[in-house]
């Protein structure tokens, strides 16, 4: 990884933040964005001290705001000539139903929709820069979605349940890394979904979900894997060279797992239609 440019959202904390580490120690140039200011400069100097790498710089994003997105996309083309790796690691639970400021319900709006923009925007720099990588942090909670999306409802006004919605938007996450994939066949670019596992990070302790969910987000963290651990697959999938050419898959514990999809999540025709909605919502060409 040595001096290559690598992109991840949300580093400032757990998982982003244990692979901008394992990353930086690998000789790549970090960049991580974040919220939050003091908190982003505090994960930076963290990241710097355990990697011993001075090449890590962090960024201010916020994936809820369209105008943040393409505002960061603007300062960060200007000031990095290449992309080699963008890790769309960020990501929300929430209790209740909540907009972003664009309208979109937040869920559904930060863990999908603020990355396929994101991803848009910088997509040229990551074809001018192939070979290169995209990861999508998913989850194997995409099996909460039973019955697939709800395209009648993407923006979820009916019953909401946290876990069902999050679902829901981790099963997008799949879908939009088979699309793209398709999409990016024969650019030198790879993009690939991953699990981490069970993770005990802050997830779900930041004062965005009630009672019910963090209850049951803290009973199941002492049976979790370390931030570090769960980073690990997508460390595997954003820097080994055995993997090069490798896109369109599903890896969990750091190897392919197609097999592990639901049925819904196999549903291409299905992933089609998102791709198609997504972008009519982000107002970007299909």
């Amino acid at each position: 990884m040595n001096d290559k440019t690598v992109l991840i959202t949300g580093g400032n904390a757990g998982l982003g933040l244990e692979t901008a580490v394992a990353l930086a120690t690998m000789g790549a140039n970090v960049t991580i964005t974040s919220r939050n200011a003091e908190r982003g400069e505090a994960a930076r100097r963290e990241i710097v001290e355990r990697s011993g790498s001075e090449s890590v710089e962090v960024m201010a994003l916020d994936l809820a705001s369209t105008a943040s997105i393409r505002a960061f996309a603007v300062a960060f083309l200007d000031t990095h000539p290449r992309l080699d790796v963008l890790v769309n690691n960020a990501g929300l639970i929430l209790s209740e139903r909540t907009e972003t400021e664009d309208g979109f319900e937040t869920t559904f709006g930060v863990n999908h929709l603020g990355h396929v923009l994101l991803t848009d925007l910088l997509l040229d720099r990551l074809k001018a820069s192939a070979p290169s990588r995209i990861v999508v942090v998913a989850s194997e909670a995409h099996k909460f979605a039973l019955d697939g999306l709800k395209f009648d409802d993407l923006q979820c006004h009916g019953h909401f349940w946290s876990y069902r919605v999050y679902g829901r938007s981790k099963l997008a996450n799949i879908y939009f890394t088979r699309a793209l994939a398709q999409r990016l066949e024969g650019t030198g670019v790879t993009v690939n979904a991953v699990h981490p596992g069970s993770v005990a990070t802050h997830f779900a302790r930041d004062g965005d979900t009630k009672l019910i969910t963090a209850l049951t987000t803290a009973v199941a963290r002492p049976f979790s894997r370390t931030p570090e651990e769960g980073a690990r697959t997508q460390v595997v999938v954003a820097s080994d060279p055995e993997l090069d050419g490798v896109s369109g898959t599903y890896f969990v514990n750091s190897k392919p797992a197609d097999k592990r999809l639901s049925k819904a999540a196999r549903d291409d025709e299905a992933a089609e239609r998102l791709w198609t909605a997504s972008r009519e919502l982000l107002e970007l060409s299909t």
